[in-house]
């Protein structure tokens, strides 16, 4: 009876892709042949549950068969394969270590298939995956089942967000990780939620947890995975994004061009059709909101929390088994934590005074580290003896050119974010090496005296402050910042457009023949034509007839409503310098009222109309160009980094390596890899832009290509013209030259 089973069974085997296509056209005609082949895919099942180890090749392959062939038409007879999901799962979870690698991996891509044919959901499908992933020992298995787990959470999360779903696996992962802190599975939450970190499926803080709890983890790898996910994690997900947005650009004239020139084929029509949808499609995305993408670092629950425990477990713990380039990143977690967020970690610059000498591997890390570490909050009383030892390690005449720079560009990096950490007798110390003849130092020096130049200017001698802070503290506009003290906030740019209207006014005056300082009052009248695109209806009461000016307290109120009670031009002019001398005896008195005096009151005196909003995004502009030009005297490498853009160790060594010579073979090696390349001329490198872009070349240079037989004929027929045909040809070249071609010079 078996015998004749499996005979039955080698007949329909050679029939099942056949009978897979019947069933799928007409479910109902072949439904008896299905179950025939479903009762033989139960005996196999049975007989191979009975011994899954020594199961025998022809049973293996049939059952195998037999579970591909189910799978894929298992959504036409529900009530038959109910028990079917089941079957693979159990055999899946009880026997994977022991499957054979086909028929093991059929069953996974079963799984898979009844997903998508929604016989069985995400949950199930993952709740039997994960687990497996987890714990087996096969390398081949676990690079398949994490594949097919995040191709379903991509899936799944394709049209809309599934947020269950996506709650379920996290909290799953999250409960891996905290249940054994020791254990090296953490390491599959971590790739699965940073692969899906990276391509922008999970954005939420959740993730982010997840991420948090790798890195206070006791397992090295699982450490250094969520500790590098932070370091690295948002700059991944932009790289990912930049790659799927730089797809092959389709130009749609070329495309039409070809199709209106060439042969008419369907071919061709279909190729227009699909470019044309792409295109479409590509100018609807555009057109969507822009994803707000959170940096990990902002979704942090509690940052003060999480650096004290990174500091703590893995840095001040002298049983952390971290070797020295993994507590090196830990470092530089929890100093960008700290500089990013502003925490208040004293004990961890301490911990920086031992690794702070040019022996040390790897020390412009930690000088980058300590560097990022640094805010305006942290007291100078801990960062001075940091900056002394610097200074007194890396910054003197015995030693190298590159350690003296690294060294000042650290001091730098340093004092721009806590100028408070730098005294005046060490700063005129380290000021005099801008006379240096090694060229990495010199410039190292310069820019941390153009940094204080802005900073501290009063830490400087006369000498060094320059002509900007020298007036800037005669006049009081530079003044000494306390600890703790932060800029009051304004309008970006508002002063500029306060000095931009003061100068009109001045000029206009200066064309009246007034007293250019005087104030005017025309700028009622200025206010007035710049609502041009706003309807106001005007407020005839005599109560609110304009803004009421105050005057100071030295000087007499006169409130009057009548016209003859005003005071002449030139006495008003007068009466206002008078003042301008008191309030500047004033200021040199109370330098508070001249701080205050300093904040634009624009904003806060009047209404912006649209004409002068649109000047100051003028002069914003303007202003931005002149920063960035070379001779702007300001802190460009500061002001341009982002607060969440890491500061690096090849930063710290940049300066060194103005003034470093190459060697013999250095020069060698950089002559070889020169003819290694192809040198184009740029004629040459202009064709392959054009060519690549689908551009044809001008007529003359299609000419030059000619062969020169094809060109013969023409040569022959221009020395057999007469002269006048030839001054006729010239007079005709001569004209159109004059309006600028065949075509002439269009709309000129």
């Amino acid at each position: 009876m078996g015998k004749r089973k499996v005979g039955a069974l080698d007949k329909v085997d050679a029939d099942l892709p056949n009978l897979q296509y019947k069933i799928r056209r007409d479910p109902q005609s072949y439904k008896d042949d299905f179950q025939n082949q479903y009762n033989q895919y139960e005996t196999f099942r049975e007989l191979f549950m009975q011994a899954p180890a020594s199961a025998d090749d022809n049973g293996i392959v049939s059952l195998r068969d037999l579970i591909d062939f189910v799978s894929h038409v298992a959504d036409c007879y529900p009530a038959v394969t109910a028990n079917f999901p089941n079957d693979l799962v159990q055999i899946l979870s009880l026997h994977h270590a022991e499957l054979e690698v086909e028929l093991r991996d059929k069953i996974v891509g079963s799984l898979v298939l009844l997903k998508n044919k929604d016989v069985i959901d995400s949950s199930t499908l993952l709740n039997t995956l994960f687990p497996i992933l987890v714990s087996t020992p096969s390398k081949s298995l676990r690079a398949l089942l994490f594949q097919k787990i995040l191709s379903d959470l991509r899936s799944s999360n394709a049209k809309t967000t599934n947020h269950r779903l996506n709650r379920t696996i996290q909290t799953v992962l999250y409960n891996l990780l905290t249940s054994d802190r020791a254990s090296p599975k953490g390491i599959w939450a971590v790739k699965i939620t940073r692969e899906l970190w990276k391509r922008q499926i999970w954005t939420d803080s959740k993730a982010v947890e997840i991420m948090k709890e790798a890195s206070l983890a006791e397992n090295d790898k699982v450490i250094t995975s969520g500790v590098r996910f932070f370091l690295g994690g948002d700059k991944e997900r932009e790289e990912a994004a930049d790659e799927s947005s730089d797809e092959e650009n389709i130009d749609m004239g070329q495309l039409r061009h070809q199709v209106g020139i060439n042969k008419k084929t369907k071919k061709k029509q279909k190729e227009l059709k699909q470019a044309a949808a792409t295109v479409k499609k590509k100018e609807r995305k555009k057109s969507q909101p822009h994803p707000l993408n959170f940096s990990a670092f902002h979704l942090l629950h509690d940052p003060q929390g999480f650096a004290e425990q990174l500091f703590s477990r893995h840095l001040q713990n002298t049983k952390s088994k971290l070797n020295l380039d993994q507590k090196l990143e830990v470092l530089q977690l929890v100093s960008r934590l700290v500089g990013l967020h502003k925490l208040t970690v004293i004990s961890l610059y301490s911990f920086f005074i031992k690794y702070l000498t040019p022996r040390q591997p790897k020390v412009t890390s930690f000088l980058a580290s300590l560097a990022q570490a640094t805010h305006s909050l942290v007291p100078p009383d801990a960062l001075e003896p940091l900056v002394q030892k610097i200074a007194n390690e890396f910054v003197s005449e015995a030693s190298a050119s590159e350690v003296a720079a690294a060294g000042l560009n650290a001091i730098r990096e340093i004092c721009a974010r806590q100028p408070l950490a730098m005294n005046d007798t060490l700063l005129q110390d380290l000021v005099m090496y801008r006379k240096s003849k090694d060229k990495g130092t010199m410039m190292a020096a310069k820019g941390l005296l153009s940094l204080y130049r802005e900073v501290g200017a009063e830490l400087l001698k006369k000498r060094d402050r320059g002509k900007d802070a020298t007036i800037g503290l005669k006049v009081g506009e530079i003044k000494e910042r306390r600890y703790g003290e932060e800029a009051a906030g304004e309008i970006e740019g508002l002063e500029l457009l306060e000095q931009w209207k003061a100068d009109e006014r001045r000029k206009k005056r200066e064309e009246m023949g007034l007293p250019p300082d005087a104030p005017s009052d025309e700028d009622s009248e200025d206010e007035a034509e710049n609502w041009k695109n706003w309807e106001v209806e005007e407020d005839e009461s005599d109560d609110e007839e304009g803004w009421i000016n105050v005057e100071s307290d030295g000087e007499d109120i006169n409130i009057s409503d009548s016209d003859d009670d005003k005071p002449p031009a030139a006495k008003k002019a007068k009466t206002d310098a008078g003042s301008a001398t008191l309030d500047t005896t004033h200021d040199k008195e109370n330098p508070d009222a001249a701080e205050a005096r300093r904040i634009s009151k624009l904003a806060t005196t009047r209404i912006l109309t649209p004409a002068d909003l649109a000047k100051l995004q003028e002069l914003r502009l303007a202003s931005s160009i002149t920063k960035s030009m070379p001779s702007a005297k300001r802190r460009q490498a500061l002001e341009a980094r982002h607060a969440d853009d890491p500061l690096t160790a090849a930063e710290i060594e940049a300066p060194g390596l103005l003034g470093k010579k190459t060697t013999k073979q250095e020069k060698i090696e950089m002559a070889k890899g020169d003819r290694d390349q192809t040198h184009q001329s740029t004629t040459a490198i202009r064709k392959e832009k054009k060519r690549a872009e689908g551009k044809s070349t001008t007529n003359k240079e299609k000419a030059r290509q000619k062969n020169f037989f094809m060109t013969l004929g023409k040569a022959k027929s221009k020395n057999k013209r007469s002269l006048v045909q030839t001054q006729k040809t010239l007079r005709g070249h001569i004209d159109r030259k004059k309006r600028g071609g065949k075509r002439g010079n269009q709309g000129q």
